[in-house]
């Protein structure tokens, strides 16, 4: 009851927290000090994700940085967490050279280091053969820390596979609940021809009839000059012959949506990768301690911090509570803490967040944002779940296709 308590007090002021942890039992002082507890970092050279998408004139329409600045900041964060225990945390980054030797230089990395969690910051591909190799061991715990993909929380989980990056369900969940909660219910959707982009849309549609929205119609836009293809690239004309509230747009690389705004036959808002969009983080959050996070964060990376540096950070914020928890550093300790009901930690964004233990997926509310401002927080006040808030976002149990256990 004592320790109970304590941790109850401990999440609310990081001193607190590690006087705490100071009272953990069972972390033995003289080994971590001969041994550090480390972070394997696994991401890949010269990666496309991160390289500058620019646009047919030469702009760049999005700043891509790698999320490992979020990891670095969670690391300094935690150091007088590992003080007060005695235990150290340390990371190393495998840059991977070439793809084809990802598995031999993963194998090689896990045994020079003997690093239980890693990070993985990899293209979908290479991610998924890391998971197909190791998302079974019960000595690691894979963290994916970049992609929204719902195939990854359904038949591609693995019991060592956790998410902290929510899903494309849980942003366009969060979407739709606002726009039910405005009145805003008949949308038209617009979409590229890529499959994220489709797949993006694909999640709307699903979380609107889920929310009661009706889908005033869908259409495909394309990239082009041709006047043969007008119908599909000039925006007055996909958006002038129905009748809609909203305008959800899928386009991940920002072409096209950067136009949609004002281009619409009617005036109507925009919702989705432009306008008002949906994020794990975002820059502009000032309550329960965001600022706080975002200078700290800033300190280590020189710019303002993103969805998924959240997500790294999230990543070695929940070992480490872990740890404190399990009062030790086994592994299998660990994932059974992590996936337990009454885990949590705070996530700077006013709900704790804990694991859905049906496919590891980091239940946490979801920012919707404009450019410069926060608009609202989802789960928006008014739709509940029988268990728990945050499950109202994403895929619930009694949807759950993962069948890792």
């Amino acid at each position: 009851m004592i320790i109970d308590r304590t941790r109850r007090v401990a999440a609310k002021t990081a001193w607190l927290l590690a006087f705490v942890y100071l009272l953990a039992p069972g972390v033995s002082v003289e080994a971590a000090e001969r041994k550090p507890f480390s972070f394997l970092y696994v991401a890949l050279d010269n990666d496309p994700a991160y390289q500058p998408a620019r646009a047919y004139t030469g702009l760049v329409l999005k700043d891509r940085h790698s999320p490992v600045a979020g990891a670095l900041a969670a690391l300094r964060e935690v150091r007088i967490i590992g003080r007060s225990i005695g235990l150290k945390f340390a990371m190393t980054t495998l840059t991977i050279k070439d793809p084809a030797a990802l598995m031999t230089e993963l194998e090689t990395a896990l045994s020079e280091t003997q690093a239980p969690i890693l990070l993985l910051d990899l293209p979908l591909e290479l991610l998924e053969d890391a998971v197909k190799a190791y998302g079974h061991r019960r000595d690691l715990i894979l963290f994916n820390i970049r992609h929204r993909d719902n195939a990854l929380r359904e038949d591609g989980c693995a019991p060592a596979l956790f998410h902290t990056m929510p899903s494309d369900g849980m942003l366009t969940d969060g979407l739709a609940q606002y726009l039910n909660s405005l009145g805003w219910k008949r949308i038209i959707v617009l979409a590229g021809e890529g499959p994220e982009d489709r797949d993006y849309a694909d999640r709307f549609v699903g979380s609107a009839l889920k929310f009661g929205l009706t889908i005033a119609a869908r259409r495909r836009f394309v990239l082009s000059n041709d006047p043969r293809e007008r119908e599909k690239n000039n925006i007055s004309l996909l958006t002038g012959d129905a009748r809609y509230d909203v305008i959800f747009l899928a386009d991940s690389e920002g072409e096209f949506g950067r136009y949609v705004p004002y281009g619409t036959y009617l005036a109507r808002p925009v919702v989705g990768t432009e306008g008002l969009a949906a994020s794990a983080w975002h820059w502009t959050w000032e309550r329960h301690g965001a600022p706080q996070l975002n200078q700290r964060f800033d300190r280590v990376a020189n710019r303002r911090m993103q969805g998924e540096d959240w997500a790294a950070w999230a990543a070695i914020r929940s070992i480490v509570e872990a740890i404190v928890r399990s009062g030790g550093t086994d592994i299998g300790a660990i994932r059974a803490i992590m996936t337990s009901d009454d885990f949590t930690f705070d996530t700077y964004k006013g709900i704790p967040a804990g694991f859905r233990p049906w496919n590891n997926q980091l239940r946490q509310p979801i920012l919707l944002h404009t450019h410069n401002a926060v608009i609202a927080r989802a789960p928006i006040d008014g739709f509940l779940h029988r268990n728990n808030v945050l499950d109202s976002l994403g895929t619930d149990e009694r949807e759950n296709k993962c069948h890792m256990r």
